[in-house]
């Protein structure tokens, strides 16, 4: 079991903070996605000669699996090795362990997977989002958190000499 930090969630994301992630990243994902789908039409049509039939079903299974891959890859990798998304680098905010550490793969791999739970995109409006809760992690308002941390060590340090 993780050690919970209170200052965690005191500087929790508003909902509406979130509703901005949710809302940019899927903007993000779209983006990238029809980026990757108009590279591969056009690199289909060079190669065959004619345009690609999207009324295939097989193209349509090729690309709703494109489409989870894209968003699987891009929750996991920026928020493993970045700890945030494009849209939370706009919010200045961060995801987090609830013991204030970097989450762990396995906490990510949770979280990501979590989204695909139908309805999860709404469970932000509550206390926290489904995918924070089942992965122990928090998405924060990194600013206020440092400012929090810097300020308890100043505090603790005081007293303190120091050596030049």
């Amino acid at each position: 079991m993780r050690k919970y930090l209170q200052i965690v969630d005191r500087h929790k994301a508003s909902a509406g903070i979130r509703f901005a992630n949710f809302f940019l990243d899927r903007i993000f994902i779209q983006v990238i996605y029809y980026s990757l789908i108009f590279i591969f039409a056009v690199i289909y049509a060079i190669i065959y000669g004619e345009e690609l039939d999207t009324e295939n079903n097989t193209v349509t299974f090729v690309f709703v699996f494109m489409y989870l891959a894209i968003s699987f890859s891009y929750f996991y990798f920026m928020e493993y090795y970045l700890g945030k998304t494009i849209a939370k680098f706009i919010t200045s905010t961060k995801v987090i362990s609830i013991d204030g550490n970097k989450p762990t793969p396995k906490q990510i791999i949770a979280r990501t997977f979590s989204r695909a739970v139908p309805f999860d995109s709404l469970s932000f409006l509550g206390q926290n989002g489904w995918h924070d809760s089942w992965s122990d992690t928090r998405v924060i308002d990194i600013k206020n958190y440092e400012a929090e941390k810097q300020t308890k060590s100043d505090i603790d340090s005081l007293g303190n000499k120091e050596i030049s």
